[in-house]
C-alpha cells in the first residue's frame, strides 16, 4: 500500500467517524450543557483515554481476533504494529468473515435510518415516513435470506452475515434504551450528578463506536490505519461536542450524508465477501462525494430549515 493511498484512507476514516458521529455529539451536548465546566473538562479529556485509547484499540482487536482465532494475542498485536506476515496473512484469509459481518451490521443500521428514524428529508428520503417503519424489518429478513442463500457454499460466512444481523439488533436494543435515558438527562427528570453523568456518557460513547468501528473495514483491514483514522475522528468529536456543536448542528443534511454512505459502504462490504475486489479507493470517493453534497446542500438551506430533534442513532 503506498503512503498517498494510507493518508486517503486515514483522510476518509477520519471524515467517515466525524459526520457519522455528529447526530451522538449533538445529544451529548445537551447533556454536557447541564453539567459543571469542571466535568465538561474532565470528559475532553479523561474521554480521550477511554473513547480513543480503549475503544477504538481494543474493539477492532476483537473482531479481527473473534474472525481469525488460531492467531494469539502477541500475533496479533504483530499484526497491528506491521511486523508479523503470517499474521497479517491469517487475517487476509479471513477477510470475507470480517466483511459480511460488517455489511450485514452497517446495512441493517441504513435501513432502520431510512424507514424508521426521524430526519430532514433529502432527495428520496420524503417518501419513507416513520409511519413505514414496519418495512424496515421485512427488509431486514429479506436481506438477510438473500445473503445467506447466496453464500450457503461457505457455512462460515453465512454464520458472519448472521452473527452480523444479531448484533445490529441487540445494540439496537441498547440504543432505545440510552436514547430513553439521555432525553431524561436532558430535561433535568435523571437525578444524577456530575459524576454520574460522565460515566453514563462514557458508556454511551463506547456502545455508540460500534458503528464507527465496524465501517471502518470497509476502508481498509489494516488495523494501525483503522485506530489512527477514527482516534483521530473521535478526537475532533470531542472537542466539537464542547466548542462548535451548535455550529456544525446547522448542517442537517450530514447525518443524510452519513447514513447513505454507510448504506453503500455495507454494501460493498458484502460483494467483496463474496470475492468481488474493489479497489480501495472506492469507498473513500463515496465517502466524501456524499458527505460533500450533503455538506453543499446543508450551507445553501442553511437560512431556510429547521433541523429535527436528534436521536442517539450511532
Amino acid at each position: 500500500m503506498s503512503l498517498v493511498e494510507s493518508i486517503l484512507i486515514v483522510a476518509g476514516l477520519i471524515v467517515f467517524e466525524v459526520v457519522n458521529s455528529v447526530d451522538n455529539a449533538i445529544v451529548n451536548a445537551s447533556v454536557l450543557k447541564t453539567m459543571s465546566m469542571l466535568w465538561r473538562k474532565r470528559f475532553l479529556l479523561i474521554g480521550i483515554f477511554t473513547s480513543v485509547f480503549l475503544v477504538r484499540f481494543i474493539l477492532p482487536l476483537i473482531i479481527v481476533w473473534i474472525s481469525v482465532p488460531t492467531i494469539s494475542g502477541t500475533d496479533l498485536f504483530l499484526a497491528f504494529t506491521g511486523q508479523s506476515d503470517v499474521a497479517a496473512h491469517a487475517i487476509e484469509q479471513q477477510k470475507p468473515l470480517i466483511l459480511m459481518f460488517g455489511g450485514v451490521f452497517l446495512l441493517f443500521l441504513y435501513f432502520h435510518w431510512l424507514f424508521l428514524e426521524k430526519k430532514q428529508p433529502l432527495f428520496f428520503e420524503r417518501f419513507l415516513k416513520e409511519k413505514h417503519g414496519v418495512w424496515f424489518f421485512a427488509f431486514a429478513a429479506i436481506i438477510l435470506v438473500v445473503i445467506m442463500y447466496l453464500a450457503r457454499a461457505d457455512s462460515m460466512v453465512m454464520l458472519a452475515a448472521a452473527i452480523g444481523s444479531a448484533t445490529f439488533f441487540i445494540l439496537y436494543g441498547l440504543k432505545q434504551t440510552a436514547e430513553e435515558g439521555e432525553r431524561n438527562l436532558v430535561e433535568g427528570s435523571g437525578g444524577m450528578s456530575d459524576a454520574s453523568k460522565f460515566l453514563y456518557l462514557e458508556v454511551l460513547d463506547m456502545t455508540f463506536s460500534f458503528d464507527g468501528v465496524i465501517g471502518a473495514f470497509a476502508f481498509t483491514i489494516n488495523l494501525i490505519l483503522i485506530l489512527i483514522g477514527i482516534g483521530v475522528g473521535a478526537l475532533v468529536v470531542r472537542e466539537l461536542t464542547i466548542r462548535g456543536i451548535d455550529t456544525i448542528a446547522k448542517y442537517c443534511y450530514l447525518k443524510n450524508g452519513a447514513l447513505t454512505s454507510i448504506g453503500f459502504l455495507g454494501l460493498f462490504m458484502i460483494v467483496e465477501a463474496f470475492g468481488i475486489e474493489m479497489p480501495s479507493v472506492v469507498p473513500i470517493v463515496i465517502t466524501f462525494g456524499l458527505i460533500g453534497v450533503a455538506f453543499w446542500l446543508s450551507k445553501r438551506k442553511i437560512p431556510k430549515i429547521t433541523c429535527v430533534e436528534p436521536t442517539v442513532s450511532g
